[in-house]
């Protein structure tokens, strides 16, 4: 019986031990600044993963809207959105972001290929809160729920659309603003 008794209190001195030794360890790092944060270098493989999981993570326990019904006039107000704040970042269907973003790290995801992993609700969160040190912004601070959903309506098209809609929905509301 005393023998059972002192391994497990062996294991849970063992278990806070290395937990402490743990957090020392973070502390040193944060206090030296070891961990590089350049743009210039991407990050190592285990902080990619572990920011890439805890926002894919964070954003499906948070994205809790219901969308409304998409129509083609919300898909069009919200190509003209997406063609003026979004585009430079994450490029569209045959066009390229900008160089400058090419600087960003992460480097913004190209949505005609990464929307179709969202879902509407969980698009419209991004869109609204934005994502830390990632360089997107929270549009919701500066912009109507309407015009969130109609961009989130135009991104969840992006995956399917071609390079000529695209361009048709640009020229289009080039004449209607």
């Amino acid at each position: 019986m005393t023998q059972k008794k002192y391994l497990g209190t062996g294991m849970i001195v063992g278990i806070v031990l290395t937990a402490i030794a743990g957090m020392v360890a973070i502390l040193i790092v944060v206090y030296t600044g070891s961990y590089n944060i350049s743009a210039r270098e991407d990050h190592s493989s285990f902080a990619r993963w572990a920011l890439s999981t805890s926002m894919v993570a964070s954003v499906r326990s948070r994205a809790d809207q219901k969308p409304p019904g998409f129509t083609k006039n919300m898909i069009a107000a919200g190509a003209h959105e997406y063609q003026t704040m979004c585009e430079h970042c994450h490029g569209g269907p045959g066009i390229e972001r900008a160089n400058w973003a090419e600087g960003l790290v992460p480097q913004p995801p190209h949505l005609t290929e990464a929307a179709a992993h969202w879902t509407p609700s969980e698009v419209f969160w991004l869109v609204n809160h934005g994502v830390k040190m990632s360089g997107m912004p929270a549009f919701g601070a500066t912009h109507d729920e309407k015009t969130l959903w109609n961009i989130t309506a135009f991104v969840k098209q992006l995956p399917a659309m071609t390079q000529a809609q695209y361009q048709e929905l640009g020229d289009h509301n080039k004449h209607d603003h």
